[in-house]
C-alpha cells in the first residue's frame, strides 16, 4: 500500500513540475541567457577598465619623465590630458602634478587656479580637496595676508584635522610675517604641544617659539583665580 501512495505522490510531483515548466520554462531559459550575457559583459568591462588603467599609467609615467627632464611645458600638456580623459585615480594625481609643474615653471597664478579648481571639484574626497586648499595656501604664504590665508585654511588648523600641523605652520609664519607675535606664538605652541606632530614640524615650531620669545619675551603664566 505504501508503494502505491509513493507512486501516486511521484506522479503528482512530475505533473506539477511539468505544469511549472510549461508556464515558466521560457522565462527560465531567458534568465539563464541573460546571466551568461551579463557575466560576459561584466568581464569585458573589467578587462576594458584594466586596459585603460594600464594605458593611463604608462602615460602618467611618461609625463613624470618629461617633468624630471625639466620639460615643464610638455609635462604640463601631458598631465592635463590625463586629468581630462584618464582612468582610475590617475586624473587626480595628474591634476595635482600639473599644478605643481606650473608652480615650478613660475606660473604661480596658473597653479593656484588649478588647486582652487581641485578644491571645489564635486565628488572629490574631502581629504583630497583639503590638500588642494593647503597647496594653494602654501603658494600664497609669502604674499597673501594672514587674514586671507586664515579664510582659506583656518578650519584645517582645528584640533583633530589631519592637515592641522601644516595649516598651523602656514598660519603661524603668516602671523609672524605681519609681526602678530601673539597669534604666531599660539599656532607654534599648538604644533609643539600636539603629541602627533612630526619631528621636523616640532623642531621648526620650537625654533620659532624661541625667536618669538627673543622679541616678545616669555609668555606670562596667569595664576588660577581663587574660588
Amino acid at each position: 500500500m505504501s508503494d502505491i501512495f509513493r507512486e501516486v505522490d511521484e506522479d503528482i510531483r512530475r505533473e506539477r513540475y511539468k505544469q511549472l515548466w510549461d508556464r515558466f520554462g521560457g522565462y527560465l531559459i531567458a534568465l539563464a541567457v541573460l546571466i551568461v550575457v551579463a557575466t560576459a559583459g561584466y568581464r569585458g568591462w573589467v578587462y576594458w577598465q584594466t586596459s585603460q588603467a594600464e594605458s593611463t599609467g604608462d602615460r602618467f609615467v611618461a609625463a613624470i619623465t618629461l617633468a624630471e627632464e625639466g620639460r615643464h611645458d610638455e609635462a604640463i600638456a601631458a598631465l592635463s590630458g590625463i586629468a581630462e580623459d584618464g582612468s582610475g585615480g590617475y586624473p587626480i594625481l595628474a591634476a595635482f602634478r600639473a599644478a605643481g609643474e606650473k608652480a615650478a615653471a613660475g606660473n604661480t597664478d596658473g597653479a593656484l587656479a588649478d588647486y582652487d579648481a581641485l578644491a571645489s571639484q564635486s565628488g572629490l574626497p574631502p581629504l583630497i580637496g583639503d590638500m588642494a586648499r593647503l597647496r594653494a595656501a602654501l603658494l600664497l604664504s609669502d604674499r597673501a595676508s594672514a587674514a586671507e590665508l586664515s579664510s582659506r585654511i583656518g578650519d584645517l588648523a582645528q584640533t583633530g584635522n589631519p592637515w592641522r600641523h601644516n595649516a598651523r605652520e602656514i598660519l603661524g609664519f603668516a602671523a609672524f610675517r605681519e609681526n602678530d607675535l601673539t597669534t604666531a606664538r599660539q599656532y607654534f605652541t599648538e604644533i609643539a604641544d600636539d603629541q602627533e606632530t612630526g619631528q621636523g614640524a616640532r623642531a621648526r615650531a620650537e625654533v620659532m617659539l624661541s625667536l618669538i620669545a627673543s622679541r616678545q619675551g616669555e609668555p606670562v603664566e596667569t595664576e588660577p583665580a581663587e574660588g
